[in-house]
């Protein structure tokens, strides 16, 4: 069964959607048997590299609030990320396009390291308060991933997974998604949003029902009773007993 999750790095309901999702896998009795799929969207294509406000600051524009209003907001999220054993830093936290963090994401899904790197690069913006659009550090996330930093440097120096970032952003919108994050369970279900763990338990039981390999009866003694495969055909047995 396979579990694909848009999301971006600097979505906080994105963090702990993944951890409640995570929370939802852990107790599904055929969770070694799920593919989990980290794809790639970007809340704001143009955001700056180097924004000149923090991130009080922007959600304050954004939706036309004042400062104190939008710490309080971030204050009611960094709540709900410690009930899911996260640690949101909001005033250390460096606003940046996410761009080349997910073109990351996408290398090490090359190496069969991408879980593994989309957490990391939650951490380091989230909990370390990391600039995650500068080289040193998604270099930084590549070695602790076990992967190649001069690789990394050379990728992101060009225009390597680009196209990939965007084509996932677009198949996202074709599949109906408004905001991230944004599960897909084979391609069937869809659930928007960091719901509760036993929401995810219920919808992966309910795609692995519609998944599970057809059931044989056999009541035959011998099982091969008027059955041709291949090797041999049954005619005449019935006659030989």
């Amino acid at each position: 069964m396979k579990v694909e999750i848009w999301s971006d790095i600097a979505c906080p309901f994105c963090y702990i959607g993944k951890r409640l999702f995570e929370k939802g896998l852990d107790q599904f009795e055929h969770k070694d048997q799920v593919e989990v799929v980290y794809r790639s969207f970007q809340l704001d294509p143009n955001a700056e590299k180097y924004p000149k406000h923090d991130v009080y600051g922007l959600v304050a524009d954004k939706y036309g609030v004042s400062r104190e209003r939008s710490i309080q907001l971030h204050e009611n999220l960094v709540q709900q990320a410690a009930a899911q054993g996260l640690t949101f830093n909001f005033e250390h936290a460096i606003p940046a396009n996410s761009l080349d963090a997910h073109r990351l994401i996408h290398f090490a899904g090359a190496h069969g390291k991408r879980t593994e790197v989309a957490e990391l690069l939650f951490k380091a913006y989230f909990t370390d308060s990391k600039h995650i659009a500068e080289l040193d550090t998604l270099k930084g996330i590549a070695v602790e991933a076990g992967l190649n930093p001069d690789e990394v440097e050379t990728m992101l120096s060009g225009d390597a997974f680009k196209a990939d970032v965007q084509a996932e952003c677009s198949e996202a919108n074709m599949l109906g998604a408004n905001g991230v994050p944004f599960f897909v369970i084979n391609r069937k279900y869809a659930v928007a949003g960091a719901l509760q763990s036993d929401v995810f338990l219920d919808v992966l039981q309910k795609g692995w029902e519609e998944e599970k390999p057809l059931i044989i009866l056999d009541p035959s003694s011998n099982g091969s009773a008027g059955v041709c495969t291949d090797d041999a055909c049954g005619i005449g047995e019935s006659e030989q007993s």
